[in-house]
């Protein structure tokens, strides 16, 4: 079914952002505690919930983006469409939804889920890492996306010929082959046979 747009800001009653807070979580997915973004990320890192969203339009392509340059974490690298943290408390469907609109301008349809995966990637870049539990989803997109350009570089469509071929030039990151490999039985169920993912 069709998602409406979570739009409403993460800020406190008085008009100042506060700090992002993660959920920190047992290898089981179940909610242990909470714990501030960046502390999370810090080596060797703490398990935290996240999701990532691949969204694909009318002709079976991945929607790609690339991170802007202006990120503190895998600025520049390309990703899949949409991956974030969900604020504690909110469900992860309900945080892609809201990420994928205020990141990319477009409302997902047909979101649906698409299984878990737990990792460990480090970023050499940076020094963090990823100690996440994450929430997958599929879905579509029927709207050109309107990148929000603190967010988002560049985005781009690709079959599964053309992301071989970008992924051996180009930079990803370090989690993208994980959560696109244990995404795929939802992503060919969604896109068919003919579009070869």
């Amino acid at each position: 079914m069709p998602i409406t747009p979570a739009t409403a800001t993460h800020s406190s009653s008085n008009g100042t952002a506060d700090a992002i807070l993660l959920e920190l979580v047992d290898e089981d997915g179940v909610t242990i505690g909470t714990a501030e973004k960046l502390s999370a990320h810090q080596p060797p890192g703490r398990l935290h919930r996240a999701f990532s969203v691949f969204l694909f339009d009318e002709r079976g392509r991945l929607l790609l983006q690339q991170r802007a340059l202006g990120k503190y974490h895998s600025p520049g690298v390309w990703s899949n469409t949409c991956c974030g943290h969900p604020y504690p408390g909110e469900a992860p469907f309900a945080a892609a939804a809201r990420r994928t609109y205020e990141e990319l301008g477009v409302p997902p349809s047909l979101l649906a889920e698409a299984g878990t995966v737990r990792y460990n990637h480090p970023d050499p870049a940076s020094g963090l890492v990823e100690q996440e539990y994450n929430h997958l989803f599929v879905g579509l997109v029927q709207a050109a996306p309107r990148p929000d350009p603190e967010e988002v570089a560049e985005t781009a469509f690709v079959s599964p010929a053309e992301l071989t071929e970008r992924h051996g030039k180009d930079t990803f990151s370090a989690w993208f082959m994980t959560v696109l490999d244990a995404a795929r039985p939802a992503v060919r169920e969604l896109t068919g046979p003919s579009a070869g993912w």
